[in-house]
């Protein structure tokens, strides 16, 4: 079953749910257990997705995008995460990166680059973390020195999602060292046989295991100057802090799908198990952590549906965008523990979804910033 959406779902908005999850179930699932094996999907999704409409969906249509708003990116995002599509990051690509170039990019860097990425011809991917800093994006080391023309960028990056596949990378690196956060810029870095670029190794994860993650590293790379987001240094950092809370909704939103599809699986999985000569559904004790699991996941997607109604308005701000992360995620992670152990046995096994939503879902609770890190920008707003 789906959660009833409050306030912010209409008519057109429920058909566009309706065929973006056909579209999911028919065109991606089949390949995951592939994507998983390769631990990447094949670089011809992207143009899929593409064709789909699935890219893009709020960029406006001068750019090749779909059009829509804030509601057709949710949407998307909370279908491919009930569908554990994992292959591709449409979040990092079309919610996140395109919407740093549409706010900030002058107007001939949304037309160079926008098009292209609705189509898939340009995979987009962010490079904050590194080696040495992951939430804490004021330490980073990777430089973008100014000569010339160009900048020179030096540096490695580590998780990077659509590292493998990615052709545009905003890399976040330090134009002026000395000046702290406000030394931050965003040097947007095209890859095709770039030189001094090298995509490292695969890597390895617990969960997500069709998601190319990747290392990237920049040796003297020559990027053009004209390719600073927005042509101008030392922005980088209030960029990053004023795109965030979306990112991290995003996050909240997948949490909130992949709740209710843990529990659906679990709710099937118990009445057709039988133990003691009943189907496992009948027993106290299951319907009562059901029961459990039901309101946290109905709770989670009203504060979520709040959420997205305030990021519709423009009025979500920072502290509450962390509430719904680091709730949704620690509660995402709680439902299915819930609900692997109701699967007994089974819900070991990686041939069962709940064994792989499990793997899954506890990245949830770092990436976007750790959930600790969240709790630190809940307490800084309440002290203000």
């Amino acid at each position: 079953m789906d959660t009833p959406r409050q306030g912010w779902m209409d008519a057109d908005l429920t058909l566009f749910q309706d065929s973006t999850r056909r579209l999911f179930d028919k065109e991606f699932v089949p390949d995951e257990e592939k994507w998983r094996k390769q631990q990447h999907a094949d670089r011809e999704v992207w143009h899929k997705a593409g064709r789909m409409g699935l890219l893009c969906v709020s960029m406006p249509e001068a750019y090749g995008g779909g059009g829509g708003s804030f509601a057709h990116e949710a949407i998307v995002a909370a279908e491919q995460a009930r569908a554990m599509v994992y292959g591709f990051s449409n979040n990092v690509h079309s919610a996140i990166l395109a919407h740093y170039i549409l706010n900030y990019g002058t107007e001939a860097q949304k037309q160079r680059w926008l098009p292209k990425m609705a189509t898939g011809e340009l995979v987009g991917a962010i490079a904050m973390s590194e080696p040495g800093a992951g939430s804490d994006l004021k330490s980073v080391r990777t430089t973008a020195v100014r000569d010339g023309d160009a900048y020179v960028v030096n540096g490695s990056k580590t998780f990077i999602t659509n590292g493998l596949h990615a052709d545009l990378v905003c890399v976040v690196a330090k134009t002026d060292p000395q000046a702290g956060s406000r030394g931050v810029s965003l040097i947007m870095v095209e890859t095709r046989d770039l030189p001094g670029f090298r995509r490292g190794r695969l890597l390895e994860k617990l969960g997500q295991k069709s998601g190319d993650t990747a290392e990237l590293f920049f040796d003297g790379v020559r990027v053009p100057a004209a390719n600073v987001l927005g042509e101008a240094e030392g922005r980088g950092f209030t960029q990053l802090m004023q795109q965030l809370p979306r990112e991290r909704l995003l996050i909240a939103v997948g949490a909130v799908a992949t709740m209710r599809r843990a529990i659906d699986e679990t709710v099937a999985y118990t009445r057709t198990r039988q133990v003691f000569g009943q189907p496992l559904s009948d027993m106290q004790n299951t319907r009562f952590k059901l029961a459990e699991c039901e309101t946290v996941a109905t709770i989670a997607a009203r504060f979520v549906d709040d959420c997205i109604a305030r990021q519709l308005e423009g009025a979500l701000d920072l502290s509450t965008a962390a509430m719904a992360k680091w709730w949704t995620t620690q509660m995402n992670c709680q439902v299915i523990d819930e609900c692997l152990q109701l699967h007994g046995g089974y819900g070991y096994m990686l041939e069962y979804p709940i064994a792989r939503m499990y793997a899954d879902a506890r990245v949830g609770k770092i990436y976007g910033g750790s959930n600790e890190i969240m709790k630190e920008i809940i307490a800084r707003g309440m002290a203000a």
